[in-house]
């Protein structure tokens, strides 16, 4: 029989889906700031001599460099960045950031939700029965439970952290890499969403959709009786039926009631 076009929508919304999430959970964007810091040292080229008469004797003044500092964070790696000397260091998140409950619970959500949506994966797959004339619909649309209730996890999780953003991890924001040792200090920054977070935002939401149409294979087609075959329910072996297999327009399926 052909599979049902809700099956095919959910086996591939499912894994895209998840793919968007695991891209989402590994990556260190969930949050960024940027800062600009001034630099002045011996080696800067001198400015312009002062005007006579502006109150101040001759000299030379230290040229200020301007530097962009970049601060990304995810789940599990924090990055720093120099530019335009183009930088760029990742660790480990570490210190306040890594201890906050608020992280740890994003953390825990993500991780269930990668884990039920695979195992949803492979009951729809299962249940689709590609090989096989007679797809079992309560396996795929548990399936597609799993799929649903992996994306709502993900979506829960991203409600938290975009929630606190700005919140996570502000007893000591200058821990850095080597927290207890040398670790830089930077200015506070004003943090805002970044990409990861919406490459999570729109997995969860294919989830969602690819898991809805999961279950709504649970619901078997309906194939109308006739005068012909009136002892016929409303889900039998059509094929058995000559007036409906006699017809070129109607589709034949062979069902399991």
């Amino acid at each position: 029989m052909h599979t049902p076009a809700t099956m095919v929508m959910g086996i591939v919304f499912a894994p895209l889906g998840l793919v968007l999430v695991l891209t989402a959970s590994i990556t260190p964007q969930w949050r960024e700031g940027q800062a600009r810091l001034g630099l002045t040292g011996p080696g800067s080229p001198p400015r312009p001599k002062a005007a006579r008469g502006g109150g101040g004797g001759p000299g030379t003044l230290a040229a200020v460099e301007t530097l962009l500092l970049l601060r990304s964070d995810g789940l599990w790696e924090s990055c720093l960045q120099v530019v335009p000397s183009e930088l760029k260091q990742c660790w480990p998140v570490t210190g306040a950031y890594r201890r906050d409950p608020r992280l740890r619970l994003a953390r825990g959500l993500v991780l269930s939700s990668l884990f039920l949506c695979g195992t949803g994966i492979v009951l729809a797959g299962v249940g689709m029965r590609c090989w096989s004339d007679v797809p079992l619909r309560g396996v795929a649309a548990l399936g597609g439970f799993l799929v649903v209730l992996a994306g709502l996890l993900s979506l829960t999780a991203l409600g938290v952290y975009t929630h606190n953003l700005g919140r996570l991890g502000v007893d000591n924001p200058g821990e850095g890499p080597g927290s207890g040792g040398g670790a830089p200090r930077y200015p506070h920054l004003t943090l805002r969403p970044a990409g990861s977070l919406y490459f999570g935002w729109l997995g969860s939401c294919i989830q969602v959709l690819g898991g809805g149409a999961l279950l709504l294979s649970f619901k078997r087609p309906w194939c109308p009786a006739t005068q012909a075959c009136p002892e016929l329910p409303a889900c039998p072996a059509c094929r058995s039926c000559p007036e409906l297999s006699s017809r070129p327009e109607t589709e034949v399926y062979e069902m399991s009631c």
